[in-house]
């Protein structure tokens, strides 16, 4: 334990005193030399002494003594390697998702940006003369020579909606991580930073001024990995601080103007000389952020795209085809390259136009000829038809995988149309104005009268008390229950709704292989604060007792107080030790949506287990020895159901896949969003259409979110077939 709790310790050995000063007092009082010892009372002054004891050594011990880990730093090389390898796994997965390589990247070229107004001054920018940065997204390698080449290797990536200014920062980021070891080597002693992607949308400056405070948090929240044991404390706090990280920050245009130029403005306060940065924006937003906030962004190269030629375009295309195209498709791309239309010319001089030419259109059973036809002439007309059809697209391009372990097939067939209206009322849900992440554990927060909805559940489980103690005692006691605890539930539940639904997601591994000492110690610290647990259930026994029936036969009370703060004691230490050991993570840890909602579900059931187990054993231990075996059966496994959900439930902090489950359903039942969500939005991930940034999901493309989110179509009631291809397969 902490210094934090020194405070009650102080109350909790001095009541623990008197109790057994009492004790010995009552012993001693009624002892008699001529008479024999009453064993009863040689038992109870040995077992309250010894619990009195443990709890006040452990009591000391967690006081006086020195955390052993707080006093090994964090070992910053590690986490830098740790770091390094789960970013690079997590994005190479993304690259393949998002089918960066293939057949090859698109052919995108960098340069600086013509607007000097945007810019700091030259001499910060390059090490001598004129400022110069070019770069192609299809060689990286020399792209990524002219960022280390700038004195302070901080860019700005700016261009139109489309242009891929994100593709190009994950490309940067995994040729930089694919470099590391080379680039260590040669970096007699200087840091080698480790490029982690992160929304801007994130971060709020009120709450964190500093970039490096705002670091600290989202590594630990995105990279678990970061808080394992072996790298010591504060390790995501030392890798921020020490400019061992290289942010990659995604999205400036995503936030209000406002914000975008305050940000601006903690950029230039946070960075020092060494620390370098990658930040993506539209062009017309980040320019209104460097006037509002009155300054460029310091010593940063700003760069924007070419458009891409009809022919480099159409060179692209034709890699995806086959060697002999059909000929519909060389008819599209003569008029491509010949620039006779003028809408298909302009749509695939962006990356996104590519991308939806080659989803729609390339695909088995596609019918081309809208790209020719009227919708030819205008690009927003033709863009808002290849999006309109997207979806369908995507479903008949990419049929399930034979098993679940294919990650680029999805596990089942969705519909079209219900896909359609449940990724439509998560684009309303998040609306682009706030921000592109889809975070599961922000789903309650966005549904209408969700307090509403907790409360009528703790209604339900109020009148269920009442109906178990009807059943198990008299239907007055019942009725009397129910009545009283109903709406009190209710009230408790719309109390804590808001608190609920802004909770985040905990961390929970529960491999025991290779981690068995780990939980050992985790036990034996968690002892100090299992015994005093314990302590104060027996003093709260003891005071309750002599207050009802005064001090008659104190020493009895005294010895069955002992056995319970004793019992209370172990079976705490046990469930509070399995608890701790399950949150603290590995070197593999990872934090993708999906891992983050199955860390969530099993630390919240671990702790009701937990808690429900010990307090199982504790109640039919103590049910047994006086009435029996059976009825201690019985007791332990009704009070351990009961008392495990509701300590499990009002314990800890993280139960955000609880309350996300609980919106979901109500959502579903509704038809607007799947009953399993978790394999909805994993099979849209496998499918292009999401695209996963640590624990939260983003539409592949911010014209498909806007796209969606501005479709003023009623949601419609799906069909027989509809709801049966909306059915769960799989558990999430």
């Amino acid at each position: 334990m902490s210094g934090r709790g020194r405070g009650w310790r102080i109350p909790v050995a001095a009541l623990a005193t008197l109790a057994v000063t009492v004790l010995v007092l009552k012993v001693w009082r009624e002892y008699t030399p001529t008479e024999k010892p009453n064993l009863a009372d040689v038992v109870s002054v040995t077992l309250t002494g010894v619990a009195f004891l443990g709890t006040v050594v452990a009591w000391a011990w967690a006081w006086r003594a020195p955390d052993t880990a707080a006093r090994i730093d964090a070992d910053v090389e590690a986490a830098a390697e740790v770091l390094a390898g789960v970013v690079e796994r997590q994005w190479r997965t993304e690259a393949r998702h998002r089918l960066l390589d293939d057949p090859a990247p698109i052919p995108v070229q960098w340069r600086l940006t013509t607007d000097a107004s945007v810019m700091s001054h030259p001499r910060l920018i390059t090490a001598g003369g004129d400022p110069a940065f070019t770069g192609r997204s299809d060689d990286l390698a020399a792209l990524a020579r002219a960022f280390r080449e700038l004195p302070r290797r901080r860019l700005v990536i700016t261009g139109g909606p489309g242009t891929g200014k994100t593709t190009l920062a994950v490309q940067l980021l995994l040729h930089l991580l694919a470099t590391r070891r080379s680039d260590l080597a040669g970096a007699a002693g200087e840091i080698v930073p480790v490029p982690v992607l992160l929304p801007v949308s994130g971060w709020d400056v009120d709450v964190h001024p500093r970039l490096q405070d705002w670091l600290t948090v989202r590594l630990v929240r995105d990279h678990p990995a970061l808080a394992a044991p072996q790298l010591g404390p504060g390790a995501a706090a030392a890798l921020a601080e020490g400019g061992h990280v290289l942010p990659v920050l995604d999205g400036l245009d995503e936030i209000p103007e406002e914000a975008a130029a305050r940000l601006i403005d903690a950029l230039n306060a946070s960075l020092g000389a060494r620390d370098q940065l990658v930040l993506t924006s539209r062009t017309a937003e980040f320019a209104t952020a460097v006037r509002q906030a009155g300054r460029p962004l310091t010593a940063a190269a700003v760069i924007a795209p070419r458009a891409l030629t009809p022919d480099a375009a159409a060179d692209y295309l034709t890699a995806c085809l086959p060697a002999a195209p059909p000929p519909v498709w060389q008819e599209i791309l003569a008029a491509l390259r010949s620039r006779a239309l003028p809408g298909l010319t302009r749509l695939a001089a962006t990356p996104l136009g590519l991308w939806l030419i080659r989803s729609v259109t390339i695909a088995p059973g596609a019918d081309p000829s809208a790209l020719t036809g009227p919708l030819g002439g205008d690009s927003a007309a033709l863009r808002a038809h290849l999006l309109d059809r997207l979806i369908p697209a995507l479903i008949a391009a990419r049929p399930p995988g034979a098993g679940s372990a294919d990650p680029f097939r999805p596990r089942r067939r969705l519909d079209p149309d219900a896909t359609r209206r449940y990724l439509t009322y998560l684009a309303r849900a998040f609306p682009p104005a706030t921000g592109r992440d889809l975070a599961w554990w922000r789903i309650a927060g966005t549904v209408p009268r969700f307090p509403a909805t907790l409360g009528a559940l703790g209604l339900a489980a109020g009148l269920a008390d009442g109906v178990v103690v009807w059943l198990e005692s008299t239907p007055a006691a019942g009725l009397v229950i129910g009545l009283v605890a109903g709406p009190s539930m209710l009230l408790l539940a719309r109390g804590a709704a808001r608190s609920l639904v802004a909770e985040t997601p905990g961390h929970a591994d529960l491999r025991l292989r290779g981690r068995t000492r780990l939980l050992l110690r985790s036990i034996r610290g968690a002892f100090g604060e299992g015994l005093t647990t314990g302590l104060w259930f027996m003093i709260g026994g003891i005071l309750s007792s002599v207050l009802t029936s005064g001090f008659d036969d104190f020493t009895d009370l005294l010895f069955g107080g002992a056995v319970v703060s004793f019992v209370v004691g172990i079976a705490l230490t046990v469930a509070f030790g399995v608890i701790a050991w399950a949150e603290h993570p590995t070197f593999t840890s990872t934090s993708t949506p999906r891992s983050s909602w199955r860390a969530d579900r099993g630390l919240l059931l671990l702790r009701m287990c937990a808690m429900g187990v010990s307090a199982g054993l504790m109640c039919g231990f103590l049910a047994g020895v006086s009435s029996g075996l059976s009825d201690g059966l019985v007791t332990g496994l009704f009070l351990g159901v009961a008392l495990g959900v509701g300590s499990g439930m009002a314990t800890g902090n993280h139960r955000a896949w609880l309350i996300c489950a609980i919106a979901v359903a109500r959502e579903a039942l509704a038809r607007r969003l799947p009953w399993r969500i978790m394999d909805f939005l994993d099979d849209a991930h496998r499918l292009g259409l999401l695209r996963a940034v640590g624990p939260v999901y983003q539409f592949r493309h911010a014209a498909l979110h806007d796209h969606l989110a501005a479709d003023g179509l009623p949601p419609a009631e799906p069909g027989p077939a509809e709801s049966a291809a909306a059915a769960p397969t799989t558990a999430p």
